[in-house]
């Protein structure tokens, strides 16, 4: 595994853990050039499914790209990265577990949305303005007001 800070591919397992689930592997890693230790993950592949995006090209499913979404919607907020594995992994069990060999981007960005409004009502508006696109503050507003109604006495942390 090549290292994140020095580049050089000689390394050393420290720490080898199963998920809770059972279905991917995290390994605690020391670089034997500079001693920088870093976390890697193992999973097994899922099936072949393409993406199809909105402007109609297709790319190969990444949970990684899933991974840095929910990443960028979570900073600077009380979510553990153990919780952001978490909703990682229930938002690429629910694209598996459709059964297509070809996903939309949007079907993809609303599972995505759902599973972030379970976690954290910050995380899902900020995931959600980019996704949708809105086209003015109002819209935005809109949508954090009905966040606030399903919530019953406002956001969560807002």
């Amino acid at each position: 595994m090549r290292c994140p800070k020095c580049g050089t591919d000689d390394d050393k397992v420290i720490d080898t853990r199963a998920s809770r689930e059972g279905d991917s592997i995290r390994r605690r890693r020391e670089c034997l050039h500079c001693n920088h230790r870093f976390t890697t993950y193992e999973s097994i592949l899922g099936s072949d499914i393409q993406v199809v995006k909105r402007d109609g090209t297709r790319e190969e499913f990444a949970p990684d790209k899933i991974r840095k979404g929910i990443e960028r919607a979570c900073w600077k907020r009380h979510i553990s990265s153990e919780q952001i594995d978490e909703t990682m992994k229930a938002v690429c069990s629910r694209i598996e577990g459709l059964q297509q060999r070809e996903v939309s981007s949007a079907q993809i960005g609303q599972v995505i949305m759902e599973e972030l409004k379970k976690l954290d009502d910050v995380a899902y508006v900020r995931f959600a303005s980019v996704y949708r696109r809105f086209k003015d503050v109002e819209e935005f507003l809109q949508e954090i007001h009905r966040l606030a109604d399903r919530s019953g006495d406002g956001a969560k942390d807002a």
